[in-house]
């Protein structure tokens, strides 16, 4: 901030603060102005500037990911965790304590490991266990409906949306928002993550609003809908997604202009 409205000693010395006090910060202090300096002089962005054929690539990555991060209906399955456990058979306090500390352990690791395993492949990991989870949790409810292996259908319900929660963390949580930071030029990214933003808030609408009459419909049901979504999610990812990982601006928009 202070780099941006002129302050430049209040930038350098918190930026010498950052890096510590024997550090020469002088190239990436230049690198910092230099950057701000170039914003400056750009065009502002509309949102209607999106809809050109160049940022098109951009644009279907970015809301693709969001929708299908939704979709595969996390905020359903989230804000309804305690009515899923209670149904499958289980205790709800003692699922959603299980569940709140696996999503807080998973989600540190993933700050870890973000940087070291690549988008792509966490985005592919993550999805494939959504599928599973989901797969598992319907399989349980399919089990409870018809009577059938009582004993087992309350471990396959928990072991499902443990599964399908810890995937979730470690990927389709966070990741399509580092993405989509990365894949808008400069001048658009403020116009590309509302863009995005709206989307997801949309799609959490959505989820969150149609999940009990889903349930209503067919409890297994609602979870093979979800995995389905998941499946496409993958194929969404391995088809259109690019890796950013260790790739600076430019490198990415000219591997998705090319």
């Amino acid at each position: 901030m202070q780099a941006k409205t002129g302050r430049d000693k209040e930038f350098e010395a918190a930026l010498q603060k950052l890096r510590g006090k024997d550090t020469d910060i002088s190239n990436e202090a230049a690198e910092i102005q230099d950057y701000i300096e170039t914003l400056e002089q750009l065009p502002k962005a509309k949102m209607l500037d999106l809809f050109q054929r160049r940022y098109s690539r951009s644009v279907i990555i970015s809301v693709g990911l969001m929708i299908f991060q939704q979709f595969g209906g996390i905020n359903g399955i989230c804000f309804y965790v305690s009515n899923t456990f209670e149904s499958a058979g289980v205790s709800s306090s003692l699922g959603t304590t299980i569940y709140a500390i696996l999503q807080v352990l998973v989600t540190a690791l993933n700050t870890v490991v973000i940087d070291r395993a690549g988008r792509k492949p966490l985005l592919l990991v993550s999805a494939t266990g959504l599928v599973i989870g989901c797969l598992l949790t319907g399989t349980s409810f399919y089990l409870k409906e018809h009577g059938l292996a009582f004993n087992s259908a309350p471990i396959l319900a928990v072991t499902g949306i443990l599964v399908y929660i810890g995937s979730f963390s470690a990927g389709m949580g966070a990741v399509p928002w580092v993405v989509m930071s990365e894949v808008f030029p400069i001048n658009i990214k403020g116009a590309g993550g509302s863009l995005t933003t709206l989307v997801n808030w949309i799609g959490a609408w959505a989820v969150s609003y149609t999940f009990n009459f889903l349930q209503e419909w067919s409890s297994y049901g609602t979870f093979v809908l979800y995995a389905a979504t998941n499946v496409l999610a993958i194929v969404f990812v391995i088809t259109v997604v690019p890796e950013t990982k260790g790739r600076t601006l430019e490198q990415i928009q000219a591997a998705m202009n090319a």
